[in-house]
């Protein structure tokens, strides 16, 4: 079979430059063509924001056109509303804020007090003050005299003065009035009827995209559209309801505090929480600086603050996890980056819009197999496994981080799993990388070093939690003592260090009270390892080969084991293998070896279940008195243990 070959470098050299032009091309036109996009961005926000009310006037009875076009009647009449509520509320603050001066005088001079005796502080009040024009500036000694001219001196420089006919001015001022409401009521009307026609031909939109997609991936994408359809729904909405919340307690609560124009900072509120993690906060300053002007004392701004901030902690804290889960699935740090992002391309809309279209994109990166970076990228999951992140550690030399790795995966996993799901791949990712010649020798010492002590820590910790269990049940009344003689195996590393750790890890599943399990020396050769098993005559000889590679060795292992103890069940442990098993499996076998594992729970399950028929023949054993026919059928009755 052909085996594939890696794409020649110009090739990926190639690839990574179109798909850099390509998003380039894609920022410029989002960039420049906003007047475009931010309507059409509007129209697919409102359009999942409207869905859920479109489907539920449907289900009342009434036929999608005339459900469609009530819901978006109903949205523009909101949104109208809306405009013009804070458009009055807006030119209120602005009259208002000229009768703030007072206030601000006061809180400006109780600072000049508090920073008497810091002259740095206080100069930089005093130069916040002067610069305000809280206070005229006094000039120095001796510069009064520069700055006033003696008296008949002429001006250098004569000011010129126009005379202007009186004329309405406010026809010279209407265009720069009107122009950016014009854009705003626009690109508002343009995403309504966008939003109108797509909420009444979604069904055609979908049929378009799985065309686009091709009928091969049919099931795939319509599986993709219908669940990212409702996700993304699902989200608005719960985003929509939580910020509408927020909004309507902030305005209740500085209503309570009589902060003027409350139904203002309200509305500001709901709609900054759409700001990924810095809304909330920019509407907590803008608040406490504005109530320090509007109140003579302290208390009305501190009540201020301590409200809107404790709202923020208990909405962030508990309820977004209640109604939006254990997360959106977007990291904090992709919303963050997403936010400046799109503020930078669109501005104040897009710094809104930000988190729902980051949510809708990782969205799109679960279901759409050619988007799967954008889920990589910006979602929350684990970018690496656990196996991979622990190797990576190990690699990078954090010993200190590889070991919290593996110590929380014991504590959420349990301690037995460690082994298969961390330690284990985490070798065979060692010898990948030592047969590439990807490893210096300093690097490959140190792993294998940081996995010896991590095993040693694991053994330490198991050892206390087992004294722990059985100090605190002690045994009941009648229960049968253990047996005082062992089980013993003798463990023959294959072809490395990382096969002797392996073994390591075997001992340490394996109850010491009933087994024995010694570890052959990495420093001898395959003929004295021979010649040591069959000195010791063990029950159970279990070879450790690591994937990938050592095949040829340990089936040449095996055959000479199989020759010097034809008795003793010879087990094979392949751990960690994930492909081509009954290509390792029959060789193996041919060879002499009775068991080939892949796991090394399971390799204590199939051992275990060997250990009746083990304890009666060791039983024997001690006494003295082997009974021929049941050590010659021990091969047989082992045999039948492991087919239970």
């Amino acid at each position: 079979m052909a085996t594939e070959t890696a794409a020649p470098a110009w090739q990926r050299t190639l690839v990574v430059l179109t798909g850099m032009g390509f998003g380039v091309v894609v920022i410029g036109c989002l960039y420049w063509a906003q007047t475009v996009f931010i309507p059409v961005a509007v129209a697919v926000f409102l359009t999942f924001l409207l869905s859920p009310l479109v489907s539920l006037t449907q289900q009342r009875g009434l036929r999608r056109t005339p459900a469609v076009i009530l819901v978006v009647l109903l949205a523009s009449l909101v949104l109208l509303s809306i405009v013009g509520l804070v458009t009055f509320e807006i030119r209120s603050v602005a009259d208002d804020l000229p009768q703030y001066t007072k206030n601000i005088k006061g809180k400006i001079k109780s600072f000049e007090e508090m920073a008497e005796g810091t002259a740095g502080l206080g100069k930089i009040v005093k130069d916040i003050t002067a610069q305000w024009n809280l206070e005229p500036v006094q000039p120095k000694n001796g510069e009064a005299d520069k700055l006033v001219p003696p008296a008949g001196a002429v001006p250098e420089k004569l000011t010129t003065v126009i005379v202007q006919p009186e004329s309405s001015a406010w026809l010279s001022r209407l265009p720069a009035f009107f122009v950016p409401i014009a854009e705003v009521l626009g690109g508002l009307g343009l995403a309504l009827v966008l939003a109108l026609f797509m909420l009444l031909k979604r069904e055609n939109l979908r049929d378009r995209l799985v065309r686009l997609a091709g009928h091969g991936r049919m099931a795939m994408l319509t599986k993709a559209l219908d669940d990212a359809g409702r996700r993304i729904s699902r989200f608005l909405v719960m985003q929509l309801f939580i910020n509408v919340s927020f909004g309507a307690a902030v305005t209740i609560g500085l209503f309570a505090i009589q902060v003027p124009h409350a139904l203002l900072w309200g509305f500001l509120s709901a709609i900054l929480r759409y700001i990924p993690y810095l809304g909330s906060w920019i509407t907590t300053t803008l608040v406490f600086a504005l109530s320090l002007g509007i109140f003579p004392g302290w208390v009305q701004p501190l009540l201020v603050l301590g409200f809107i901030v404790g709202l923020e902690l208990i909405t962030a804290n508990l309820v977004e996890p209640k109604l939006f889960g254990h997360s959106i699935g977007v990291s904090e740090v992709a919303l963050l980056v997403a936010a400046a992002f799109w503020a930078f391309l669109w501005g104040p809309i897009g710094l809104v819009l930000s988190s729902p279209l980051t949510v809708c994109l990782v969205v799109l990166g679960k279901h759409v197999p050619q988007l799967k970076f954008l889920d990589v990228i910006l979602g929350d999951e684990q970018a690496l496994d656990a196996d991979v992140s622990c190797y990576q550690r190990l690699l990078a030399r954090d010993q200190d981080e590889a070991t919290q790795l593996v110590l929380a995966h014991a504590k959420t996993a349990g301690a037995e799993q460690v082994y298969d799901q961390l330690l284990i791949p985490a070798l065979n990712y060692l010898q990948q990388d030592r047969e590439r010649h990807d490893l210096t020798e300093a690097d490959e010492e140190f792993i294998l070093q940081a996995t010896r002590e991590i095993l040693e820590d694991l053994g330490e910790r198991q050892a206390v939690a087992v004294a722990a269990r059985v100090a605190s049940v002690p045994a009941p009344e009648g229960t049968p003592t253990p047996p005082t003689h062992k089980v013993r195996i003798l463990g023959c590393p294959g072809h490395g260090a990382a096969d002797a750790l392996a073994l390591e890890m075997l001992r340490q599943l394996l109850d010491p009270a009933r087994w024995e399990v010694d570890v052959v020396s990495l420093e001898l050769l395959s003929t004295e390892m021979v010649t040591l098993a069959g000195t010791i005559a063990p029950a159970i000889v279990c070879i450790s080969a690591l994937p990938p590679g050592g095949l040829a060795h340990t089936r040449y292992l095996c055959k000479r084991l199989r020759a010097c103890l034809p008795n003793a069940r010879i087990v094979v442990g392949r751990w960690g293998l994930k492909g081509n098993v009954e290509q390792n499996d029959e060789p193996l076998r041919d060879a002499g070896a009775d068991q080939v594992e892949t796991n090394l729970l399971e390799t204590r399950t199939h051992l275990h279940a060997w250990l009746p028929v083990l304890d009666r023949a060791n039983g024997m054993l001690c006494k003295g008195e082997p009974p021929p026919k049941t050590i010659q059928a021990l091969p047989q009755l082992l045999e039948a243990a492991a087919r239970g």
